[in-house]
């Protein structure tokens, strides 16, 4: 039998949801085919192979953006479906082939494209008419498509350029860290990869880094989301007194109407229930995989 929390999650989910993740939802914790998730998918693929149609919430740029190739790419790793032939060849090709019409001469990709600024967008998504490379979500995209298996010519300047943004950056950045740690546990170069995931963790591991205080509020990234997992690579970072007092506090959060809560301002009342959904999708799923792996709140 499932538990009140799960409940009061799927009927927020069926209550407010995307399509895409209730399908989500089906797939991870009701035993669901993952191929309604993989159309539904598709339905934010353009015709130039990217991904758009406000994937990520905060910009309701209807055009191909970098960072919804990575969350494309992400949500087809969550359903287990990166190495599947059919899905590489209608969404990964296509996708890769608009990485590298848009790539910089550095051989990454930017942040945005300008014209995200002609939509209603988060003011962090305001960008430059000649935006560079940027490794968020440059390293995020290249280090699943190493996953993938998938060979394309994009990965050739991608992984220079992150090789090189890595081993000069001294950011203490969680959206530039995270994309970074995506790429280095996919990179094939073992040894160098190994030596800059102990940059990072050194790094990570700064105070003021991770906000280590369960209750704080604002934008501030603790360490479950550092860990999501129990086989993050950053799990190792905290241990498991730490986990059990923020797995506790995530639990909490769950809001009377079944879901949880974001900690920003969304720009409209839809978009904040749009992130919702998949922050509720998120949350149990963390939940669920450390109580798998023996630490619960």
């Amino acid at each position: 039998m499932q538990s009140t929390r799960f409940e009061n999650a799927h009927k927020f989910i069926l209550e407010n949801a995307r399509l895409l993740e209730r399908h989500l939802f089906n797939y991870l914790f009701l035993e669901a085919s993952r191929q309604p998730a993989i159309t539904a998918l598709k339905a934010y693929q353009n015709p130039d192979g990217g991904f758009g149609q406000a994937l990520e919430p905060d910009k309701r740029c209807p055009d191909s953006q970098p960072v919804d190739v990575q969350v494309a790419f992400e949500i087809l790793d969550l359903v287990g479906a990166l190495q599947v032939q059919q899905v590489q060849e209608e969404l990964l090709l296509p996708a890769c082939n608009f990485l590298a019409a848009i790539s910089t001469p550095q051989g990454g990709v930017p942040f945005a494209l300008p014209v995200v600024n002609d939509y209603p967008h988060a003011p962090w998504w305001q960008v430059e008419q000649s935006p560079p490379a940027s490794l968020n979500p440059t390293a995020a995209i290249a280090g699943l498509l190493l996953k993938s298996g998938l060979d394309h010519d994009w990965l050739d300047g991608a992984l220079e350029f992150c090789w090189q943004e890595i081993q000069q950056s001294e950011t203490e950045a969680f959206h530039d860290l995270m994309p970074a740690i995506t790429f280095l546990e996919h990179a094939p170069d073992r040894q160098r990869a190994r030596r800059q995931l102990q940059r990072l963790a050194e790094r990570i591991r700064r105070p003021g880094v991770v906000e280590m205080d369960p209750q704080a509020g604002g934008y501030l990234k603790m360490p479950l989301d550092w860990a999501p997992w129990p086989d993050s690579f950053c799990r190792s970072l905290f241990d498991e007194s730490t986990l059990e007092r923020h797995l506790a506090a995530l639990a909490e959060r769950q809001q009377p109407d079944g879901g949880w809560p974001i900690n920003w301002d969304a720009i409209s009342p839809g978009v904040e229930l749009e992130w919702r959904g998949r922050k509720t999708i998120d949350a149990l799923h963390t939940l669920q995989a450390y109580q798998a792996a023996g630490i619960e709140p």
